[in-house]
């Protein structure tokens, strides 16, 4: 997610793809190897593995490499398409003209590089842009003869069941990928602990590759932090969100890829977003301007001075002091629009600016998802109700204990012990850092360094649904400039629902140090001040503010399922520590995913999706791995 926390939900570009990466014709793009990737792969794993064709859950080999040759002397012409289909490859998370080290840690090429790195790279552009053109049917490798040549074949199997194997093709909900779950498992018994997207995500995946799968999920629904909550009253319906509500960029986003199988419609969040003073006046739009500027520009500062800073100083701290020493002077109703500035950014963190680190606060930013930012009508729960369709969960199942050895596993709640050969634990970030969970062997150092370091921090809503809906229904967002920097984070941004919900619903947010003292406000003292802010802007306007027909609080941080939001870069943390909190613990027995689990997409529900499908492709080759040892030595 974009960590400015942009008001206007900032759209990405495309414009970091390389153009040295396309040539319309076998000449040009033959120019260009010389300068391709083949010089960045610097690792190949002997044991990589595969699907057989057509069957996605037949026995997984040891090495496409070995099977065929994959080297061909000329560069492949498959179409005249390759930089668009280079765009829809960097949209789903791929280089656009060289090997993810994903891709390199599975051997999808030999160690030879050049040209077959190039051939690889347009083969896999290819296959990925078919199956977004129609996410709907079954991708299958024959599909592709007619345009691969037979002595690309070995390229073609290596990129097609790479790409079949880490979900980048044939993931998702549609009847086409639902008739290829096999009705008797056959492979080994995992438990994944949480129902949230992760869970959800990895649980889908295996099922698809032949594994028995159970879900348990200490709630009552499935979700996790994704809740859409059913208001109603006075013959209004709506429904909001709770928890996760912004799809954060549509390209490339496998929440989107959903939701076009589902048929369902996003809707784009409109830029516009007018703010108010605590006396209900409009802020001057020159003075939102130059102030954004100047919010911008402290900003950018920041990001160039601190690779001469501390490690230690917070994001918070550095601001203070390039602000004071800037020569732009603010006067209060200035400072207060700065504030509002900052209290958006502690939204988009969910953290204290004082938490965060100034190094890698936004180490993430180069990879948001382009595009638009949406709600899905009617809430996102329609996506979680679709995944957990047919997915064996059992719910009220609080896990206190996972046991993990070299054999097996065992994951033990208040009432029963079940056992399996691998473990999954979605749990967010705040569980493990609250030790609600014991691991025995005791996970290792480096693991539990990163639980304490990586930061994990609050944001909070209240929804009101009201009788009718008098704001201004031409935008989706409003924003309340408080006049004390104490309170800049309450109530300090509104979602209009009344477009989404089905009902004449506003989410108020509420971030940062008033996130933490909402949870301790009684509903009274809650409910009073978040309408006398709607009164003080709308009533100077002559218009009435209605009493709430209902109104429903979160209390994400005393949540003992969650502990707080979502994850961040604290002080004395980095990006790595996402990386490091994803590593598989015993032997490939307990693994780990969730939001907090990726670098690339903390922070986000799609970010949280991806890593159930990752985590489903590394239990499938550990899987693989321990059934060729095994057969090795009966052997």
């Amino acid at each position: 997610m974009n960590r400015r926390g942009g008001r206007s939900e900032s759209k990405q570009c495309l414009n970091h793809v390389s153009s040295d990466f396309v040539g319309n014709t076998n000449e040009e793009q033959s120019a260009l190897v010389a300068t391709s990737s083949s010089g960045k792969i610097s690792k190949t794993r002997g044991n990589s593995f595969s699907f057989a064709h057509r069957n996605v859950h037949s026995k997984m080999v040891k090495s496409r490499i070995s099977k065929k040759k994959l080297v061909a002397n000329e560069i492949i012409f498959i179409n005249n398409e390759s930089y668009s289909e280079a765009l829809v490859a960097l949209t789903a998370g791929f280089p656009s003209d060289s090997l993810k080290d994903e891709e390199i840690e599975a051997g999808v090429v030999s160690e030879g590089g050049g040209t077959e790195v190039y051939n690889y790279i347009l083969i896999r552009n290819h296959i990925i842009t078919k199956w977004r053109e129609n996410v709907s049917i079954w991708l299958t490798k024959d599909m592709f003869v007619d345009v691969i040549p037979e002595q690309y074949s070995g390229l073609l199997d290596s990129a097609y069941n790479y790409l079949l194997s880490y979900g980048y093709v044939n993931f998702g909900v549609t009847l086409a990928i639902k008739d290829k779950i096999p009705t008797r498992p056959s492979k080994g018994r995992v438990i994944v602990i949480g129902a949230g997207l992760a869970g959800l995500a990895v649980a889908r995946q295996l099922m698809l590759f032949g594994f028995e799968v159970i879900v348990l999920e200490g709630r009552k629904r499935a979700g996790g932090r994704v809740y859409t909550k059913k208001m109603e009253g006075g013959n209004k319906i709506a429904a909001v969100d709770l928890g996760g509500s912004v799809l954060t960029g549509t390209l490339g986003n496998p929440l989107d890829v959903l939701a076009r199988q589902l048929s369902y419609t996003l809707h784009t969040v409109r830029d516009r977003c007018p703010l108010y003073h605590a006396d209900g006046t409009p802020v001057d739009e020159y003075l939102d301007k130059k102030v954004e500027v100047a919010y911008n520009e402290l900003l950018d500062k920041a990001s160039k001075v601190r690779q001469d800073l501390s490690p230690i100083i917070s994001l918070g701290e550095a601001l203070e002091t390039l602000r004071k020493d800037s020569s732009v002077a603010m006067n209060d109703e200035e400072m207060n629009l700065f504030n509002w500035h900052l209290a958006n950014l502690e939204y988009a963190n969910a953290s204290l600016l004082s938490k965060l680190s100034l190094k890698f606060w936004d180490q993430d930013d180069p990879y948001d998802m382009g595009g638009d930012h949406c709600f899905l009508p009617g809430g996102n729960g329609r996506l979680i109700h679709a995944l957990a369709e047919n997915v064996p969960i059992s719910f009220e199942k609080t896990v206190h204990t996972i046991r993990y050895g070299r054999d097996r596993v065992k994951v033990i709640t208040a009432g029963q012990v079940f056992e399996g050969d691998m473990v999954l634990c979605t749990v967010p970030l705040g569980v493990l850092k609250r030790g609600s969970i014991g691991f025995f062997p005791v996970l290792p150092q480096r693991k539990l360094d990163t639980i304490r370091r990586l930061g994990f921090g609050l944001l909070n809503k209240v929804a009101l649904l009201f009788p009718y809906v008098f704001w201004d229904s031409n935008v989706d967002t409003f924003g309340h400039v408080a006049d004390d920097s104490k309170c800049r984070g309450e109530f300090f941004l509104f979602y209009n629902y009344a477009t989404v919900s089905g009902g004449p619903l506003l989410l108020a947010l509420v971030a940062g140090k008033a996130a933490h003292r909402f949870e301790r406000m009684t509903p009274t003292d809650a409910v009073t001040k978040v309408l006398q802010i709607l009164k003080g802007i709308y009533e100077p306007q002559g218009i009435n503010v209605p009493k709430p027909i209902q109104i429903v609080f979160t209390s994400w941080g005393s949540d003992p399922f969650s502990y707080g939001s979502y994850s961040n870069v604290a002080v004395g943390a980095s990006g790595d520590d996402y990386d490091i909190l994803a590593e598989t613990v015993g032997d490939g027995r307990l693994f780990f995913a969730g939001e907090a689990t990726t670098r690339h997409y903390p922070a986000t529900m799609h970010g949280a999706f991806l890593t159930g499908l990752r985590e489903a492709a590394k239990m499938a080759h550990h899987a693989s791995v321990r059934t060729s040892h095994l057969q090795a030595e009966k052997k």
